[in-house]
Order: C-alpha cells, then structure tokens, then sequence
C-alpha cells in the first residue's frame, strides 16, 4: 500500500468535500471541527497548582522588595527606543 503524505491526504479530502457535501455534511463537520479545535484548546491549558501559585506569589513579592521590576511609563518610554 503507497503512502500518501498529510498534505496530498488533506488536498484530496477538500476535493472529495467540495464535491459531495450538503448541509448537512457541512454542518458535521463544522461540529466534529469545533470539538476538536476544543478538545486540542483544554489539552493545552493545564491549571496551576496551589504550591506553583503561591511561589509565583512569594518571587513576585520578592522581585519587588529587592527591585527587579519595571515601571510601565518606564516600560514604555524603552519600548519607543526600540523602534
């Protein structure tokens, strides 16, 4: 059996598609596209932990007792420097 690449494969379906698709065929797969683009969005957001939260917390709180943050007026006066 020859293999197809993705690209060939996915060339191939779009013709199929346009084709023979209906209404009805185009609303499923509106619908299997959008639980997938779903699915693939929740895969990549993982909640933090209450330990990671609370160390973001303590750095964040250190990082300013020990001066090592940034100034937004300042932050945006070196952003126009860039340019």
């Amino acid at each position: 059996m020859e293999t197809i690449d993705l690209q060939t494969r996915k060339i191939y379906f779009i013709q199929e598609f346009l084709r023979f698709a209906n209404d009805s065929i185009v609303e499923k797969f509106e619908s299997m596209l959008h639980q997938e683009r779903k699915k693939h969005y929740e895969q990549q957001i993982k909640p933090m932990s209450m330990e990671e939260y609370e160390s973001r917390i303590d750095t964040a709180f250190d990082d300013f007792k020990n001066g090592r943050m940034t100034n937004a007026r300042k932050l945006k006066q070196d952003i126009v420097k860039w340019k």
